[in-house]
Protein backbone atom coordinates (compact mmCIF):
# COMPACT_ATOMS: atom_id res chain seq x y z
CA UNK A 1 0.00 0.00 0.00
CA UNK A 2 1.23 3.18 -0.57
CA UNK A 3 0.80 5.69 1.94
CA UNK A 4 -0.85 9.12 1.86
CA UNK A 5 2.04 10.17 4.29
CA UNK A 6 4.64 8.39 5.64
CA UNK A 7 6.77 9.49 8.51
CA UNK A 8 8.48 6.52 8.95
CA UNK A 9 9.98 7.02 5.67
CA UNK A 10 11.10 10.44 6.84
CA UNK A 11 12.55 8.40 10.09
CA UNK A 12 14.60 6.56 7.79
CA UNK A 13 15.70 9.46 5.47
CA UNK A 14 17.85 11.09 8.18
CA UNK A 15 18.05 7.91 10.45
CA UNK A 16 21.92 8.26 11.52
CA UNK A 17 21.20 11.92 12.39
CA UNK A 18 17.91 11.43 14.17
CA UNK A 19 19.23 8.87 16.52
CA UNK A 20 22.41 10.20 17.09
CA UNK A 21 20.49 13.31 18.61
CA UNK A 22 18.00 11.38 20.32
CA UNK A 23 20.94 9.68 21.78
CA UNK A 24 22.87 13.04 22.93
CA UNK A 25 19.91 13.62 25.11
CA UNK A 26 19.70 10.64 26.78
CA UNK A 27 23.23 10.58 27.46
CA UNK A 28 22.87 14.50 28.91
CA UNK A 29 20.31 13.10 31.50
CA UNK A 30 18.15 16.61 30.87
CA UNK A 31 14.58 15.56 29.58
CA UNK A 32 12.04 18.95 30.03
CA UNK A 33 12.95 22.41 29.08
CA UNK A 34 16.87 22.16 28.30
CA UNK A 35 19.43 23.00 25.59
CA UNK A 36 17.76 21.00 22.85
CA UNK A 37 14.45 23.13 23.20
CA UNK A 38 16.02 26.57 23.63
CA UNK A 39 17.92 25.59 20.52
CA UNK A 40 14.98 24.76 18.21
CA UNK A 41 12.78 27.58 19.79
CA UNK A 42 15.89 29.89 18.84
CA UNK A 43 16.17 28.10 15.40
CA UNK A 44 12.53 27.98 14.45
CA UNK A 45 11.68 31.65 15.00
CA UNK A 46 14.92 32.24 13.49
CA UNK A 47 13.48 30.28 10.29
CA UNK A 48 10.66 32.21 10.74
CA UNK A 49 11.74 35.53 10.94
CA UNK A 50 10.59 36.27 14.38
CA UNK A 51 11.69 37.10 17.95
CA UNK A 52 10.09 34.36 19.75
CA UNK A 53 9.47 30.69 20.18
CA UNK A 54 7.59 28.64 22.68
CA UNK A 55 7.76 24.70 22.60
CA UNK A 56 4.79 23.21 23.66
CA UNK A 57 2.83 20.12 23.62
CA UNK A 58 1.18 20.08 20.55
CA UNK A 59 -0.61 21.97 17.74
CA UNK A 60 -4.05 22.64 19.71
CA UNK A 61 -2.50 23.53 22.96
CA UNK A 62 -0.41 26.44 21.10
CA UNK A 63 -3.31 27.69 19.81
CA UNK A 64 -5.31 27.36 23.44
CA UNK A 65 -2.43 29.07 24.66
CA UNK A 66 -1.98 31.84 22.23
CA UNK A 67 -5.69 32.72 23.07
CA UNK A 68 -5.04 32.96 26.37
CA UNK A 69 -2.25 34.92 26.18
CA UNK A 70 -4.23 37.36 23.68
CA UNK A 71 -6.75 37.49 26.80
CA UNK A 72 -9.39 35.34 24.85
CA UNK A 73 -11.86 33.88 26.86
CA UNK A 74 -15.76 33.16 28.33
CA UNK A 75 -17.94 36.08 26.36
CA UNK A 76 -15.40 36.61 23.25
CA UNK A 77 -15.77 35.59 19.76
CA UNK A 78 -13.33 33.99 17.64
CA UNK A 79 -13.62 34.09 13.67
CA UNK A 80 -12.60 30.75 11.93
CA UNK A 81 -13.19 27.95 9.83
CA UNK A 82 -15.56 24.65 9.62
CA UNK A 83 -13.04 23.56 6.74
CA UNK A 84 -9.97 22.40 9.10
CA UNK A 85 -9.00 19.88 11.29
CA UNK A 86 -10.98 20.10 14.56
CA UNK A 87 -8.20 21.20 16.62
CA UNK A 88 -8.69 24.96 15.60
CA UNK A 89 -12.53 24.86 16.89
CA UNK A 90 -11.63 23.01 19.44
CA UNK A 91 -9.06 25.37 21.21
CA UNK A 92 -11.48 28.72 20.79
CA UNK A 93 -14.39 26.37 23.34
CA UNK A 94 -11.07 25.11 25.55
CA UNK A 95 -10.11 28.76 25.80
CA UNK A 96 -13.79 29.65 27.17
CA UNK A 97 -14.48 31.37 23.50
CA UNK A 98 -17.20 31.43 21.16
CA UNK A 99 -16.26 30.05 17.41
CA UNK A 100 -17.53 31.94 14.30
CA UNK A 101 -16.99 30.21 11.52
CA UNK A 102 -17.32 31.67 7.83
CA UNK A 103 -16.73 30.40 4.58
CA UNK A 104 -14.20 29.29 2.53
CA UNK A 105 -12.51 30.18 -0.76
CA UNK A 106 -13.37 27.88 -3.09
CA UNK A 107 -9.93 27.70 -5.34
CA UNK A 108 -7.90 27.55 -1.80
CA UNK A 109 -10.05 26.12 0.48
CA UNK A 110 -8.73 28.94 3.27
CA UNK A 111 -10.86 31.78 4.95
CA UNK A 112 -12.46 34.04 2.41
CA UNK A 113 -11.57 37.57 3.57
CA UNK A 114 -14.87 38.70 1.65
CA UNK A 115 -17.10 36.88 3.82
CA UNK A 116 -14.94 38.12 7.05
CA UNK A 117 -15.97 41.50 7.66
CA UNK A 118 -19.84 40.83 7.95
CA UNK A 119 -19.02 38.21 10.78
CA UNK A 120 -17.29 40.60 13.08
CA UNK A 121 -19.20 41.70 15.99
CA UNK A 122 -18.62 43.56 19.24
CA UNK A 123 -17.37 40.76 21.14
CA UNK A 124 -15.13 39.46 18.29
CA UNK A 125 -11.31 39.54 19.50
CA UNK A 126 -9.55 37.40 17.29
CA UNK A 127 -9.75 35.62 14.08
CA UNK A 128 -8.09 32.20 13.38
CA UNK A 129 -6.78 31.95 9.47
CA UNK A 130 -5.89 28.37 8.81
CA UNK A 131 -2.92 28.22 6.19
CA UNK A 132 -5.19 24.82 5.13
CA UNK A 133 -3.30 21.91 2.95
CA UNK A 134 0.26 24.32 2.54
CA UNK A 135 -1.34 27.05 0.90
CA UNK A 136 -1.53 30.48 2.42
CA UNK A 137 -4.40 31.92 3.33
CA UNK A 138 -5.26 35.65 1.64
CA UNK A 139 -3.78 37.11 4.69
CA UNK A 140 -3.58 41.14 3.58
CA UNK A 141 -7.01 41.43 3.31
CA UNK A 142 -7.35 39.80 6.92
CA UNK A 143 -5.02 41.60 8.62
CA UNK A 144 -6.32 44.62 6.91
CA UNK A 145 -9.69 44.06 8.33
CA UNK A 146 -8.98 42.59 11.68
CA UNK A 147 -6.28 45.96 12.40
CA UNK A 148 -9.93 48.18 11.42
CA UNK A 149 -11.64 46.48 13.88
CA UNK A 150 -8.89 45.67 16.64
CA UNK A 151 -8.66 42.00 16.39
CA UNK A 152 -6.06 40.18 17.17
CA UNK A 153 -4.76 37.89 13.92
CA UNK A 154 -3.52 34.66 15.45
CA UNK A 155 -2.21 31.94 12.46
CA UNK A 156 -2.70 28.34 12.48
CA UNK A 157 0.07 27.15 10.38
CA UNK A 158 -0.35 23.38 11.63
CA UNK A 159 -0.26 22.10 8.01
CA UNK A 160 2.23 25.04 5.89
CA UNK A 161 5.74 24.93 7.72
CA UNK A 162 8.12 26.53 5.43
CA UNK A 163 5.13 28.14 3.01
CA UNK A 164 5.70 31.63 2.13
CA UNK A 165 2.64 34.98 1.62
CA UNK A 166 3.86 38.45 0.48
CA UNK A 167 7.69 37.32 0.83
CA UNK A 168 7.64 36.07 4.24
CA UNK A 169 6.86 33.04 5.86
CA UNK A 170 3.42 32.10 7.40
CA UNK A 171 3.83 32.67 11.04
CA UNK A 172 5.41 36.20 10.38
CA UNK A 173 1.93 37.94 9.95
CA UNK A 174 -0.05 37.77 12.44
CA UNK A 175 0.24 38.90 16.23
CA UNK A 176 0.99 35.53 17.46
CA UNK A 177 1.17 31.97 15.44
CA UNK A 178 0.84 28.18 15.84
CA UNK A 179 2.59 25.01 14.42
CA UNK A 180 2.15 21.38 14.93
CA UNK A 181 4.66 19.02 14.90
CA UNK A 182 2.35 16.00 15.04
CA UNK A 183 4.36 13.24 12.88
CA UNK A 184 2.84 14.08 9.44
CA UNK A 185 3.50 17.36 8.92
CA UNK A 186 5.84 18.77 7.12
CA UNK A 187 8.43 19.28 9.56
CA UNK A 188 7.21 16.31 12.28
CA UNK A 189 8.32 14.80 15.42
CA UNK A 190 8.32 11.36 16.87
CA UNK A 191 5.39 12.24 18.65
CA UNK A 192 3.35 15.49 19.66
CA UNK A 193 4.85 18.91 19.84
CA UNK A 194 3.80 22.41 18.89
CA UNK A 195 5.38 25.97 19.12
CA UNK A 196 3.93 29.70 19.50
CA UNK A 197 5.85 32.42 17.44
CA UNK A 198 5.32 35.94 17.91
CA UNK A 199 7.61 39.43 17.36
CA UNK A 200 5.56 40.29 20.31
CA UNK A 201 7.55 40.29 23.54
CA UNK A 202 4.79 40.67 25.90
CA UNK A 203 2.37 37.60 24.44
CA UNK A 204 5.62 35.51 24.55
CA UNK A 205 6.10 36.05 28.14
CA UNK A 206 2.63 35.28 28.78
CA UNK A 207 2.77 32.22 26.63
CA UNK A 208 6.13 31.00 28.75
CA UNK A 209 4.39 31.80 31.83
CA UNK A 210 0.88 29.83 30.73
CA UNK A 211 2.86 26.30 29.20
CA UNK A 212 4.17 25.66 32.58
CA UNK A 213 1.95 26.45 35.60
CA UNK A 214 2.52 30.33 35.52
CA UNK A 215 5.74 29.66 36.57
CA UNK A 216 8.39 32.83 36.36
CA UNK A 217 10.83 30.65 38.92
CA UNK A 218 10.15 27.13 39.77
CA UNK A 219 7.69 26.36 41.86
CA UNK A 220 5.53 29.84 42.01
CA UNK A 221 2.94 30.65 39.75
CA UNK A 222 2.35 33.93 38.95
CA UNK A 223 -0.34 33.18 36.57
CA UNK A 224 -2.34 30.40 36.32
CA UNK A 225 -1.25 27.85 34.07
CA UNK A 226 -0.85 24.57 32.25
CA UNK A 227 1.37 21.99 31.33
CA UNK A 228 2.08 21.63 27.71
CA UNK A 229 5.90 21.26 27.53
CA UNK A 230 7.89 20.28 24.24
CA UNK A 231 10.39 17.80 25.39
CA UNK A 232 14.15 17.19 24.72
CA UNK A 233 14.24 14.19 22.98
CA UNK A 234 11.17 15.34 19.94
CA UNK A 235 13.17 18.90 20.06
CA UNK A 236 16.26 17.20 18.92
CA UNK A 237 14.41 15.33 16.32
CA UNK A 238 13.51 18.79 15.02
CA UNK A 239 16.56 20.18 14.87
CA UNK A 240 17.91 17.65 12.68
CA UNK A 241 14.81 17.86 10.46
CA UNK A 242 14.85 21.50 10.35
CA UNK A 243 18.07 21.47 7.99
CA UNK A 244 16.13 19.53 5.77
CA UNK A 245 12.47 21.36 5.72
CA UNK A 246 13.16 23.55 2.37
CA UNK A 247 14.79 20.58 0.41
CA UNK A 248 11.82 18.21 1.32
CA UNK A 249 9.25 21.18 0.63
CA UNK A 250 10.89 21.35 -2.94
CA UNK A 251 10.87 17.65 -3.72
CA UNK A 252 6.77 18.16 -2.56
CA UNK A 253 6.36 21.17 -5.28
CA UNK A 254 8.27 19.10 -7.60
CA UNK A 255 5.71 15.58 -6.75
CA UNK A 256 3.13 18.43 -7.15
CA UNK A 257 3.64 19.61 -10.53
CA UNK A 258 4.22 15.91 -11.82
CA UNK A 259 0.59 15.32 -10.79
CA UNK A 260 -0.35 18.47 -11.99
CA UNK A 261 1.16 17.58 -15.51
CA UNK A 262 -0.18 13.74 -15.42
CA UNK A 263 -3.92 14.64 -14.06
CA UNK A 264 -4.46 17.76 -16.08
CA UNK A 265 -6.20 16.03 -18.84
CA UNK A 266 -8.89 14.20 -16.76
CA UNK A 267 -11.92 15.08 -14.77
CA UNK A 268 -10.10 16.27 -11.44
CA UNK A 269 -9.36 19.94 -10.76
CA UNK A 270 -5.98 20.03 -9.22
CA UNK A 271 -4.59 22.21 -6.29
CA UNK A 272 -4.69 26.20 -7.44
CA UNK A 273 -1.86 27.96 -5.65
CA UNK A 274 -2.11 31.78 -5.14
CA UNK A 275 -0.06 34.32 -6.24
CA UNK A 276 2.43 35.70 -4.39
CA UNK A 277 2.98 33.09 -2.13
CA UNK A 278 4.49 29.68 -2.20
CA UNK A 279 2.41 26.40 -1.46
CA UNK A 280 4.11 23.67 0.48
CA UNK A 281 1.93 20.82 -0.13
CA UNK A 282 1.41 19.10 3.23
CA UNK A 283 -1.49 17.44 1.69
CA UNK A 284 -1.89 16.96 -2.68
CA UNK A 285 -5.71 17.89 -2.44
CA UNK A 286 -7.54 17.28 -5.77
CA UNK A 287 -11.57 17.20 -6.17
CA UNK A 288 -14.08 15.38 -8.06
CA UNK A 289 -17.72 14.99 -7.91
CA UNK A 290 -17.45 11.14 -7.38
CA UNK A 291 -14.83 11.19 -4.72
CA UNK A 292 -15.78 8.38 -2.15
CA UNK A 293 -15.56 5.82 -5.49
CA UNK A 294 -12.67 6.92 -6.61
CA UNK A 295 -11.08 6.65 -3.17
CA UNK A 296 -12.40 2.79 -2.94
CA UNK A 297 -10.93 2.39 -6.22
CA UNK A 298 -7.39 3.52 -5.68
CA UNK A 299 -7.51 1.52 -2.48
CA UNK A 300 -8.51 -1.87 -4.51
CA UNK A 301 -5.22 -0.80 -6.41
CA UNK A 302 -3.20 -0.20 -3.17
CA UNK A 303 -3.19 3.48 -2.96
CA UNK A 304 -4.25 5.42 0.36
CA UNK A 305 -5.97 8.52 -0.62
CA UNK A 306 -7.32 9.77 2.21
CA UNK A 307 -9.92 12.95 2.73
CA UNK A 308 -8.83 16.17 4.98
CA UNK A 309 -12.01 16.90 5.66
CA UNK A 310 -14.77 14.25 5.30
CA UNK A 311 -17.03 16.20 7.60
CA UNK A 312 -17.03 19.99 8.21
CA UNK A 313 -16.96 21.22 12.00
CA UNK A 314 -20.54 22.47 12.05
CA UNK A 315 -22.00 19.52 10.84
CA UNK A 316 -20.24 16.70 13.38
CA UNK A 317 -22.41 15.42 16.52
CA UNK A 318 -20.09 17.31 18.57
CA UNK A 319 -20.75 20.63 16.71
CA UNK A 320 -24.05 20.18 15.01
CA UNK A 321 -26.47 23.02 15.42
CA UNK A 322 -24.52 25.05 17.53
CA UNK A 323 -21.61 27.10 15.91
CA UNK A 324 -22.98 30.56 14.77
CA UNK A 325 -22.77 31.20 11.01
CA UNK A 326 -22.76 27.30 10.34
CA UNK A 327 -26.31 27.54 8.21
CA UNK A 328 -24.44 29.50 5.94
CA UNK A 329 -21.33 27.29 4.44
CA UNK A 330 -22.29 26.27 0.87
CA UNK A 331 -18.21 26.31 -0.21
CA UNK A 332 -17.18 23.98 2.90
CA UNK A 333 -19.31 21.53 2.48
CA UNK A 334 -19.30 20.85 -1.08
CA UNK A 335 -15.43 20.73 -0.44
CA UNK A 336 -16.06 17.96 2.09
CA UNK A 337 -18.21 16.22 -0.47
CA UNK A 338 -15.30 16.55 -3.15
CA UNK A 339 -12.00 16.56 -1.80
CA UNK A 340 -9.63 13.62 -1.88
CA UNK A 341 -5.92 13.85 -0.97
CA UNK A 342 -3.15 11.92 -2.96
CA UNK A 343 -0.17 10.26 -1.34
CA UNK A 344 2.53 13.13 -1.08
CA UNK A 345 5.35 13.19 1.38
CA UNK A 346 9.32 13.86 0.30
CA UNK A 347 10.27 10.05 0.13
CA UNK A 348 7.55 8.98 -2.64
CA UNK A 349 9.50 7.41 -4.97
CA UNK A 350 8.83 8.10 -8.85
CA UNK A 351 7.70 4.72 -8.90
CA UNK A 352 5.11 5.34 -6.55
CA UNK A 353 4.17 7.96 -7.74
CA UNK A 354 3.78 6.76 -11.41
CA UNK A 355 1.50 4.26 -9.64
CA UNK A 356 -0.51 6.57 -8.17
CA UNK A 357 -1.03 8.66 -11.43
CA UNK A 358 -2.02 5.09 -13.21
CA UNK A 359 -4.69 4.08 -10.56
CA UNK A 360 -6.07 7.45 -11.49
CA UNK A 361 -5.71 7.56 -14.70
CA UNK A 362 -7.19 3.57 -15.07
CA UNK A 363 -10.55 5.16 -12.99
CA UNK A 364 -10.83 8.41 -15.13
CA UNK A 365 -10.51 5.88 -18.45
CA UNK A 366 -13.11 3.30 -17.34
CA UNK A 367 -15.55 6.20 -16.40
CA UNK A 368 -14.72 8.11 -19.44
CA UNK A 369 -15.34 5.51 -21.77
Amino acid sequence: MILCSNPLAQYKAHKTEIDAAIQRVLDKGWYILGEETNAFESEFAAYIGVAHGIGVGSGTEALHIALFACGIGPGDEVITISHTAVATVAAIELAGATPVLVDIEPDYYTLDPARLEAAISPHTKAVIPVHLYGQPADLAPILEIARRHGVRVIEDCAQAHGAIYGGRHVGAWGDIACFSFYPTKNLGALGDGGMIVTNDSTLAERARLLREYGWAERYVSHIPGWNSRLDEVQAAVLLVKLRYLDADNAVRARRAREYDQALRDTWLVTPKRRSDATHVYHLYVVRCPGRDELQTWLKAHDVGALIHYPVPIHLQPAYQGRLRGGDNLPETERAAREVLSLPMYPELSEKELQMVIGAVQSFWERHHD
